[in-house]
């Protein structure tokens, strides 16, 4: 049908349709035709979806052994139709583009191979196919097309920042490890994905530790997905800068652990930056229940092989801590399980998973006031060190202003002028607020009394 389309439009009056496309490393104008909305395949390969397929490991399993089959075309369907980060919900940005295609027709062309399988447009089909629609139009890309253009396709299409529907943040990290799997080099990737190498340095240091909580989480059969953190991409982002940032190795870990630990309990962003390295000493010890404190064994001296010198062991605050995030990533995997857990074991995680939360909660209600109260200790201190900023910049424009006659010595007198009325103030102030004054407070001081 496809290859009779084509032959059907080069042999048609007039001009025939084109959309140009990468194919191979080079722009390439294909040929576009309508095809019959219900005869085309969905990409079983397609990005857009590659996380989500874990939703239902039966029917995942049916669709890797049989893709073109209808039970994993419907499976296919229903994926494309839901939220990201949760396929058992309708996704309300999916009906949002239903209503685009119902009110102003398909703008531009879906991309399909000449067997019919999309490659650019699978969601647009899932739309027409729900609303009725006969026909899509698609462009057809090269008769020897492999999967491996098919997929560099699709990346070249889908990655664009500018495109109407983003991949979901879970399913770039997997388009990202799947090109490195193929050997190429970030900079590389940087350019196919319209971004910059530390941008993706960060995403692999994302994805690799999100797998470490996968598999952290296993408990009794069940486990997390990686499509379970869909929606802490933003959380993610700031754990990396503030990991990264730590120079100490054993606080990196301490605060790692309890950020991980209260992003797994989907606390907001706001609330997960007043986790420092000291967060669980400090805050959440204390308010732990007694059953749910994690227990870690001392670890027995291991000695480097040949060298006769003991191997450096885990410090025991980040073991505790390590283990506390495994115990709230099992409980939060036997939740996500749902009903394919019993009901007892369903029961009693949520209620220690709640019991985890609260403990959190009042944690994170102690360490933000705490973080706002040296956030005022230091006020006072940081608008000194901005007003000696300035001032170093006006002794530069003193300089500057004797080779070009451009100061205005009153109004430099009338601002010197003011400067002493504000130390003078400042001196009282800080004399009433320090008890035993320091160096710099003696001087401010001794200059304010000056007459």
């Amino acid at each position: 049908m496809v290859s009779q389309r084509l032959a059907e439009a080069s042999g048609a009056g007039g001009v025939p349709e084109t959309t140009k496309v990468e194919f191979r490393g080079q722009p390439v104008n294909v040929q576009v035709i309508d095809m019959p909305v219900g005869r085309l395949f969905y990409n079983p390969g397609t990005h857009r979806i590659r996380a989500q397929r874990s939703h239902d490991p039966g029917k995942d399993a049916v669709l890797g052994v049989d893709p073109w089959s209808a039970e994993s075309q419907e499976y296919l369907h229903y994926l494309l139709t839901t939220q990201p980060a949760d396929p058992s919900r309708r996704d309300p940005r999916f009906d949002e583009l239903k209503e685009s295609l119902r009110d102003y027709k398909q703008l531009e062309p879906g991309l399909i191979t000449h067997d019919g399988i999309l490659v650019n447009g699978n969601t647009r089909r899932a739309a027409l196919k729900e609303l009725g629609a006969s026909t899509i139009r698609v462009g057809v890309l090269p008769a020897s097309c492999a999967w491996d253009d098919i997929h560099a396709v699709e990346l070249t299409l889908q990655l664009r920042q500018d495109h109407r529907r983003d991949y979901s943040y879970i399913n770039h990290l997997l388009a990202l490890e799947e090109q490195m799997a193929l050997g190429a080099e970030l900079s590389d990737i940087a350019r196919t994905f319209h971004t910059t190498t530390p941008a993706l340095e960060r995403d692999v240091w994302i994805l690799n530790n999100l797998r470490d909580l996968v598999r952290r989480s296993a408990n009794g059969g069940f486990s997390l997905r990686l499509m379970d953190f869909e929606n802490a991409k933003e959380k993610l982002f700031e754990l990396y800068r503030t990991v990264k940032g730590e120079r100490s190795k054993e606080k990196a870990d301490l605060l790692k652990e309890a950020r991980l630990a209260a992003i797994t309990l989907d606390f907001a962003k706001t609330d997960v930056r007043y986790i420092g390295a000291d967060f669980q000493t400090r805050f959440l010890e204390e308010r732990l229940p007694g059953e749910l404190k994690p227990t870690v064994a001392a670890a027995a001296p291991r000695v480097i092989p040949g060298l006769n010198r003991p191997a450096p062991t885990v410090v025991p605050e980040v073991a505790a801590a390590r283990a506390l995030t495994d115990k709230v990533l099992q409980l939060r995997a036997v939740e996500v399980a749902g009903e394919k857990a019993e009901p007892a074991q369903l029961a009693d995680a949520s209620k220690a998973r709640q019991r985890l939360f609260e403990a959190f909660d009042n944690a994170l209600f102690s360490a933000g006031k705490d973080f706002r109260l040296r956030k005022k200790r230091q006020a006072a201190p940081e608008r000194v060190a901005d007003a000696c900023a300035d001032l170093e910049r006006c002794v530069a424009d003193l300089v500057m202003s004797r080779s070009n006659g451009s100061l205005d010595p009153e109004a430099f007198d009338d601002a010197l002028v003011k400067l002493r009325s504000i130390l003078s103030r400042v001196a009282v102030e800080a004399s009433k607020s320090i008890e035993l004054p320091g160096e710099g407070l003696v001087w401010l001081s001794e200059a304010a009394a000056q007459k």
